[in-house]
């Protein structure tokens, strides 16, 4: 299945200019167009789209200690949240947490990068709103968090 993504603006990377009421084509975990959200209905008719208020980019790294939480889950669940899908191995030390990070697609890197949205790059993507709070988090093309 195919989900477009679009918000208010697009940013390819959080230093690019804004493109107004820009998307993001995905299909499974990988990102398959970028661009004008009319452009993307065009090319891909019958895609399911996603709405979101705010700014789609691509998702953070997270870059500190894990939040506190009962599990491990819960842990890289609050990451999720934040609008992050990869952590800093030396913050995912334990093998509880490598385990839950693979489980969740949660990538761990062993130092921080830029992040960008690129053709057939994995869907790593996070919107935030004017405030800064992370609205949804798509996660390896997967929806994983969504503000209510």
């Amino acid at each position: 299945m195919l989900t477009i993504h679009a918000a208010d603006e697009l940013r390819l990377s959080w230093d690019s200019e804004p493109l107004r009421d820009g998307a993001v084509a995905v299909r499974g975990d990988r990102v398959v167009g970028a661009g004008p959200l009319g452009e993307l209905l065009q090319r891909f008719p019958g895609a399911r789209l996603r709405r979101w208020p705010g700014v789609l980019g691509p998702a953070l790294v997270h870059e500190g200690p894990l939040p506190q939480a009962p599990s491990p889950r819960e842990r890289l669940h609050a990451v999720l949240k934040s609008g992050s899908t990869a952590v800093l191995e030396r913050y995912a030390g334990t093998p509880d947490l490598r385990a839950a990070a693979v489980r969740n697609e949660v990538a761990v890197l062993p130092r921080t990068r830029e992040t960008a949205i690129v053709d057939t790059g994995r869907a790593d993507l996070a919107v935030f709103d004017t405030d800064g709070a992370c609205v949804a988090t798509v996660c390896a093309g997967r929806l994983v968090h969504r503000r209510r």
